[in-house]
């Protein structure tokens, strides 16, 4: 049976029992909505550990002042059965207030990897994911945490954090989880309409053909992404927010594919942001 907490000293009174039994703990942080992507994260989770937790938080720090913190979808019913099914044991639903107390003022930054992709252009959003992500290691401790290659600036920056802060967490990278006509899933593919859900396959399109130019030996990542933003701007109802080539681990812009770069896009869809990317590994 999952239980359902909202209270962080309820998670702490479950997490002493496990830890008095020698259980091992995975932790997977969403924001709740959950589709197959974030399935696909508790069940390896579940496989993996001996106790797993998923968080569901809508964590307002993340938003800038235009975004939308207030339309992003919730459902805790649906959730509470998608982890009850992939055998999740522990939900913690909290407040903003239980996370954020009156008076709250500390806060994890970072320079570097959080400096280009969607830290330019939503500049205060990665200061809130490492604050929050860097609360619930402290509230659940757990040994493994999961996160998924979609997000892929926000994997780099938890692995960077984790590993500068010397936080005792194993962070997990997942693939990407798309649908069948290949967009990937995302809490907010929900906001578009049937004529703006079939334009946002561009996405996919272009990652495709980034994909293959690569493949094909083309090293020059200038020349794949003026394909893959050629490919976009065909598509009336895309607008590009960026099409950049960056080194994974550092975030920052290179010129040649050479080691793991990563190839990201954020695209707008009429009024939705949505976001993909590709990783290639050249040894």
């Amino acid at each position: 049976m999952t239980q359902v907490v909202h209270e962080i000293k309820e998670v702490r009174e479950v997490l002493g029992q496990w830890r008095k039994e020698g259980l091992s703990v995975g932790l997977v942080p969403t924001m709740g909505y959950l589709h197959a992507g974030h399935k696909s994260l508790i069940d390896r989770a579940v496989k993996e550990n001996d106790r797993v937790v998923v968080s569901l938080f809508v964590n307002p720090m993340q938003f800038g002042p235009t975004e939308d913190l207030n339309t992003y979808p919730r459902d805790l019913e649906a959730d509470t059965k998608l982890c009850a099914a992939s055998g999740a044991h522990v939900i913690f639903n909290p407040e903003p207030k239980e996370m954020y107390a009156d008076g709250f003022c500390s806060f994890v930054d970072m320079t570097g990897p959080t400096a280009e992709l969607c830290g330019k252009s939503r500049p205060i959003h990665f200061r809130g994911v490492c604050t929050v992500v860097n609360k619930l290691f402290n509230i659940v401790m757990p040994d493994k945490a999961y996160f998924g290659q979609k997000d892929a600036q926000q994997l780099a920056v938890i692995r960077r954090m984790v590993k500068d802060l010397n936080i005792p967490v194993e962070i997990v990278a997942c693939p990407i989880v798309r649908e069948a006509d290949g967009l990937a899933k995302s809490s907010r593919n929900t906001y578009l309409n049937a004529e703006e859900r079939q334009a946002a396959l561009v996405l996919s399109r272009a990652v495709r053909l980034g994909q293959g130019l690569v493949e094909k030996g083309e090293r020059d990542t200038h020349k794949v992404m003026e394909a893959m933003k050629a490919c976009i701007n065909a598509e009336p109802m895309a607008k590009i927010d960026y099409v950049e080539a960056v080194d994974f681990q550092s975030i920052q812009k290179v010129d040649a594919v050479e080691n793991e770069v990563l190839f990201a896009m954020a695209v707008y869809i009429g009024k939705t942001r949505l976001i993909d990317n590709f990783i290639i590994n050249i040894s």
